[in-house]
Formats: C-alpha cells, structure tokens, sequence
C-alpha cells in the first residue's frame, strides 16, 4: 500500500521528467471520491504553482451532474474552484474521428454493426495545452469491464455518440462477459480511439487502484505513464484488490449507498451491476438508500427512466425498435437493461426522499430505509456474510468500489 508521501514522490518525478508548461488535468467527479484522485490532482497543482506551469482541470462527468463547490473542496482541497471547468457532453464536444462500423463489428463479433463518432471536449483538443493528465481509479466497470484510462477522455469528457453507443453496445454484448475484464469490445473501440486520433496529443495517465475499508482510502497501487502499459498494471492489480469471489451464489444481499455520494438510481444501481454474477437465481437484494430522491442525473433522462423502467434486456431492446426517444438516448435504454435483474432475482431500494410508489413503477419493489436499516443496520454489518436473525446474509457497504461474483459463473463465461 502507498503512503500519501510515496504517491507526491511518483507525481512530483513523472511532471519533473516532462517540464510541461500548461496542463490540463482531466480528474473524475465527487462519485469517484473513493479513487484518491483528489489528492493526486492536488499535489499535481501545487506542482504546478511551484514551477509557474498554467494549470487548468476539466471535469471528467459523463452525464453526472456537477460537481458542488463543497464536493470540490472536500475532494481536491484547497485548489482553487475557479481553475474547474464543467464538461458539457451535450454541447462542449468536437468530432475528432470515428471507429469504422467493420471494426465495430468485429470487436461486437456482429452485434453492433454501426460506426461511432469520437467527440471530446475542446479543451482537449485545444493546443496551448502541452500535456493533458488523465487522473482516475481502474476499477471493475458493467459498460467497458474495467473502468478509467481513455474511458476518461471518450466518455468521462466525450460526446453523445460515443457515450450512447458504448453503453448499448456493453449492454447488448453483455455485463457478465466483461465485467472485471480488460480487453472487451468497448475497450477495444476506446483503445482505436485513442491509436488513431489521440495519438497527437501528450496524455499523461495517472491511475489508481484503491479499497476503502471502514470508509478509509487505501491506494493499493499508481501507475503513471503513456499509452496501454498503466492501464494494464492497474488491471492486474485492480483485479486482485477489487474482485471479490463468493463459492456459491447468494441468497440475500444488502447493499449501502453512501448518501454523500449516491443521489439517484443512475449511480446508485451500482448496487445492481456490481453484485447481480453473484446473486443467486430467486434471490433478494435490498438497497439501503438514505440518499436517493430521483433516478437519473438529469431531468431528461430521469424522464426517461420514469417512463419506461427497470424491465429486462428484451423487453428494453424491443422498446428501442419503435421509441424514438430511447433511440436517441441509447445510454438511458443501456442503463435500464443494467439496473434490471431480468427476473432472476428480486430489487428492493429502501429509501427515504422518493415516494415508495415512484419506485415500484419503474420495476423495483420499494421499502422505507427506517425500516429497513433497523433489520439491516449499516452501522454494525460488516463486509461480507453476517447472522441477521439466523439468516445468512451479505453485505456490502459501497458498491462502487468492488466486484462480486459466484466463482462458478465467473469460471463458465471465460
């Protein structure tokens, strides 16, 4: 494990060896607070205040909502609020290229034959930036198998194609096929991405893989450098640290969303994705969730989700042949296919600031949070089986930041 000194040593060095003049750092959200990015992205300013190197830090959000000046400061410190810039994937964006459809399919082996555009933030493109850092956590991922590295770039900070197209194609080619895993097809679209039309510009990746037992961050491993070779070291890592292993499936899982940084079933369907290889067929997942009072991170998508819900893969695919709403937001009807179990086993979300019936009509079925976390209670479950009651149930205090899987379906889908 690196200390917080060791981690300003290995960023201190990796700028020393590039004497940039003007950066532009690239870091996640508040929902990746987990990835000790803000301490990275710290030491990176202070650096560059010391060197008289410009600075600037554009937000990785994808669709999430912005950040507040109070999530800033207790996850970057005291870099100043007006150096952040709020990536708009709607409208900040410029087509740099587009992975071909052959290509695509290819990878997809023919379930997605359509071509996607890579779009990303101007910023990025623009050239008085000498060297652009991609901060963030490789992590487990239901859309591209493990998160961070250029999904940073064409998602975190790219546009409406890429976003909707890879989260559908993920979607489509299956979570339980990539989950965990490096090279998948939404990958490997973002790794041609980043060949063919990055290739000019200085990336600089500085990439975490972290736990955080007790809430406490723990980074297991930093790995800084151009090109694949971080994001392959970090994977390796990430998949002993962040991949939990159970034999048999499980029967009742409980789930506790931290209200600092799950708002919506947007993010809080973590719970979902993250634990759905090891839930047993017919099993229980409850949600304990003191923070959600809406589901999507937008008032767009959340209207879309209100409309159509959380009903299955089939049920999803077969809306998109003839809605033409959920065709030009293919990331929502992605989202809808990963927060259903398909029927096999049960979603209960307990909350607190969303009316119960608002939750049973989007597919899942509801409960009161004050009910629920007094049989459940957060406080005292620890990570993994507990006796509730004679019950054999497991729980899990963050979702973000694991896998969980069933041993034996993890081994028949290699």
């Amino acid at each position: 494990m690196l200390e917080n000194n060791e981690i300003k040593v290995k960023v201190k060095a990796a700028l020393c060896a590039r004497s940039p003049k003007n950066i532009l750092m690239v870091v996640p959200d508040y929902t990746r607070f987990f990835s000790n990015a803000g301490l990275i992205a710290n030491i990176s300013y202070h650096w560059c205040k010391d060197h008289g190197v410009r600075c600037s830090i554009l937000e990785a959000l994808g669709t999430h909502v912005p950040m507040t000046d109070d999530e800033i400061s207790s996850m970057y410190g005291d870099i100043p609020h007006s150096i952040f810039h709020t990536h708009d994937w709607r409208h900040d964006v410029v087509k740099i290229g587009e992975v071909p459809a052959s290509f695509v399919s290819s990878v997809t082996e023919g379930l997605w034959t359509d071509g996607v555009a890579v779009e990303i933030n101007r910023m990025v493109e623009d050239q008085d930036f000498d060297l652009i850092l991609s901060i963030g956590q490789v992590v487990p991922h239901e859309v591209i198998g493990m998160a961070n590295h250029s999904k940073n770039l064409f998602v975190g900070v790219g546009g409406s194609d890429m976003i909707n197209q890879s989260h559908m194609i993920g979607a489509v080619y299956g979570m339980e096929r990539m989950m965990g895993r490096d090279h998948t097809p939404v990958r490997r679209i973002f790794d041609y991405a980043a060949e063919h039309f990055l290739a000019d510009r200085h990336v600089l990746y500085m990439l975490t893989v972290t736990t955080a037992p007790g809430g406490v961050i723990q980074t297991h491993g930093l790995f800084i450098g151009e090109g694949r070779k971080p994001l392959e070291d970090a994977v390796a890592l990430a998949q002993e640290k962040n991949i939990d292993f159970v034999e048999h499936g499980i029967r009742k899982c409980v789930v506790y969303l931290d209200p600092k940084e799950f708002h919506s079933t947007w993010l809080g369907n973590k719970a979902v994705y993250r634990t759905r290889m090891a839930m047993a067929d017919g099993g229980q997942l409850i949600v304990l969730a003191p923070g959600v009072h809406k589901f999507g991170e937008d008032p767009q998508n959340d209207a879309l989700i209100r409309k159509y819900g959380y009903r299955g893969r089939l049920h999803t695919l077969e809306l998109l042949k003839t809605n033409q709403d959920l065709k030009d937001n293919m990331s929502v009807a992605a989202h809808l296919i990963h927060g259903s179990s398909d029927g096999r086993f049960s979603i209960t979300y307990a909350v607190k600031d969303i009316a119960q019936e608002e939750i049973r009509s989007v597919g899942f079925e509801s409960a009161s949070y004050d009910e629920m976390s007094r049989i459940y209670d957060p406080k005292t479950l620890k990570l993994g089986f507990n006796k509730v009651d004679g019950e054999d149930v497991f729980f899990i205090p963050n979702p973000a930041l694991g896998l969980w899987i069933n041993r034996e379906k993890f081994n028949q889908t290699k």
